[in-house]
């Protein structure tokens, strides 16, 4: 894609942080409340990166799903939300090469649990917005999050490249007109997709966009 590209919208899960082991907790806490059996981390996987909704709906037997599921599982989360969550080693290094008023998250996690996450992590200043899966009407990998974020930050899609691990990270960039970048160290898959750019390891992200340091 021709052009400079200054502008980073980042996923949560699985680009940013890994936070597998904690959702996998809240998921056979739930689980566990309904007698059923705990899940391990590999399944848990699987069934990250479409938003807690359906997150929960895949973790429970079918016709299980409830909104009051989805409330407790909500809350089982939050105390459990930063037991092991970390950032990927690499990602701190690219964040600190690029001013917060270029960078957005965009994710699909809900918008005050990615709060709390980077909030716990030192990471509240770090990002000029934050949109979470409940901050817009509709969630990646419809393009809606992707245009407001860049709406929000005054970019064009143009100027800007969503960094993700899962395709719906890369649809909803495509859709959006930004550049994509897929990070193959995440939780998710690209499902075949063209990209523009393809991180192997967090360490790639600085080499890709290495920034001029803030």
């Amino acid at each position: 894609m021709a052009g400079i590209l200054d502008t980073f919208l980042l996923d949560l899960d699985g680009t940013l942080v890994d936070s597998v082991a904690d959702l996998t907790t809240a998921v056979n806490a739930l689980r566990a409340e309904s007698s059923l059996p705990p899940l391990d981390l590999a399944q848990v996987r699987t069934y990250v990166g479409d938003g807690a909704r359906l997150l929960v709906t895949r973790a429970l037997p079918a016709g299980a799903f409830s909104e009051e599921k989805l409330a407790r599982f909500l809350a089982l989360y939050r105390v459990h939300l930063l037991d092991q969550t970390r950032l990927y080693p690499g990602i701190a290094s690219f964040l600190r090469a690029h001013a917060p008023a270029r960078m957005a998250v965009v994710t699909n996690k809900p918008t005050q649990l990615s709060g709390e996450l980077l909030a716990g992590l030192g990471l509240e200043r770090q990002f000029a917005v934050v949109l979470g899966g409940d901050s817009c009407a509709t969630k990646k990998p419809d393009p809606q999050p992707v245009l407001e974020a860049l709406h929000r930050l005054g970019a064009r899609p143009e100027q800007a490249v969503m960094i993700g691990d899962h395709h719906t990270d890369l649809r909803a960039g495509r859709a959006a007109g930004t550049a994509t970048c897929f990070c193959a160290w995440g939780l998710g898959h690209d499902d075949g997709l063209e990209v523009d750019f393809r991180a192997t390891h967090p360490e790639d992200l600085l080499r890709l966009f290495p920034g001029v340091g803030v």
